[in-house]
């Protein structure tokens, strides 16, 4: 059945049903020749008959705002929103409001979790890591965000050119181009972006705030983020290449995943009008926005004290044999300056993030 029945089977709402699908509690699957994705009527019977049905489900799911999750954890609201910034709790979505800020959710249960871990945090003086922390001006919530969703839709797939596709969405179309360099392979990337289970929705500025929001903003996270495209694109390009006009398109095809459909016949046409004219390929932004598409569950819910949390020592893909030089040579020629970085990705006019 259609996600959206679904939903209304297990008595969720679009939110409450996406997040559960990111938590791995409901499994997706998607047609071979593309389309949407469906849920079986075993997935909804299993379901169903779980102890607590439907009240244990919601709970899993249930998220709270700042002020919400400061009274559940006894602290006051500005306590709250400095542990937040400082990385010690991880959102799981966000909305945009009327004036168009974002406003970051939590889950309860992690909160609840955090409660249990870190008593020493909700009570008596900030301790002087955290301290150090916020008086430098950091604001991991949107990284910490950013890097449990890619790392969940990276463990829903282990087709190479999917999760390719889902760390080119982490940076800007110019940097993407610095590390492909492949006009088709940036076309194929595109019609592989992951998409959020209920399709495209909200109105355009929404969904440009989604594009922003994954985009990262760091000098260090944009170096991980590029190291570990770099090493999954050579695995991706050893496994199988890229479709070009000309050749067989089904020995193309994507094994059905949640997130990497088959490809069709449009993005090689973008590729060789692109190719052609020798101009910059387009780069599609981000269709997703709301509560229900900004999920991203899949990291740990606490951040140990220290820096702000990272994404982590680089793993290279099953199959990468690009020596550690020759990839760091790589990435040296073309990092750019943290200016010029920090100009491309926040242009003129765009809402800013992390109010």
């Amino acid at each position: 059945m259609a996600v959206a029945t679904a939903a209304q089977e297990l008595g969720l709402k679009r939110g409450e049903f996406a997040i559960a699908v990111h938590l791995g509690m409901i499994r997706l699957t998607v047609p071979r020749d593309g389309g949407r994705p469906r849920v079986g009527r075993d997935e909804i019977e299993r379901l169903r008959s779980q102890d607590g049905f439907p009240e244990a489900l919601r709970e899993r799911v249930r998220t709270v705002g700042t002020a919400a999750g400061a009274r559940q954890l006894g602290i006051s609201p500005d306590r709250f929103t400095k542990l937040a910034r400082a990385g010690c709790l991880t959102p799981i979505t966000f909305y945009l409001n009327r004036y168009r800020a974002i406003v970051w959710l939590y889950l309860a249960d992690e909160l609840t979790g955090f409660a249990a871990r870190e008593p020493q945090l909700l009570t008596g003086r900030t301790p002087g890591w955290l301290r150090d922390r916020l008086e430098g001006g950091a604001d991991c919530r949107a990284g910490n965000w950013r890097s449990r969703r890619v790392e969940r839709l990276l463990s829903l797939t282990e087709d190479p050119w999917a999760r390719v596709a889902v760390l080119a969405d982490t940076l800007d179309p110019v940097q993407l181009a610095e590390v492909v360099d492949d006009p088709y392979e940036r076309a194929y990337l595109a019609r592989l972006r992951p998409e959020p289970s209920f399709g495209p929705t909200g109105p355009v500025w929404a969904r440009e705030t989604m594009a922003h929001l994954m985009r990262a903003d760091e000098p260090d996270e944009l170096l991980w983020r590029r190291v570990n495209l770099i090493m999954e694109l050579d695995n991706a390009r050893e496994v199988r290449p890229a479709p070009r006009p000309g050749r067989d398109r089904r020995a193309f095809q994507s094994p059905g995943s949640e997130r990497a459909p088959a490809p069709d016949s449009r993005a090689d046409a973008d590729a060789d009008a692109d190719a052609g004219s020798g101009a910059r390929p387009r780069s599609e932004s981000g269709s997703r926005s709301g509560p229900e598409s900004a999920l991203v569950p899949g990291a740990p819910p606490s951040v140990p004290p220290g820096p702000c949390p990272g994404p982590g020592p680089v793993q290279a893909p099953t199959g990468a044999v690009e020596p550690v030089v020759g990839l760091l040579a790589r990435i040296g020629l073309r990092r750019r300056t943290v200016r010029e970085a920090k100009r491309r990705q926040s242009p003129p006019g765009r809402v800013p993030f992390g109010g």
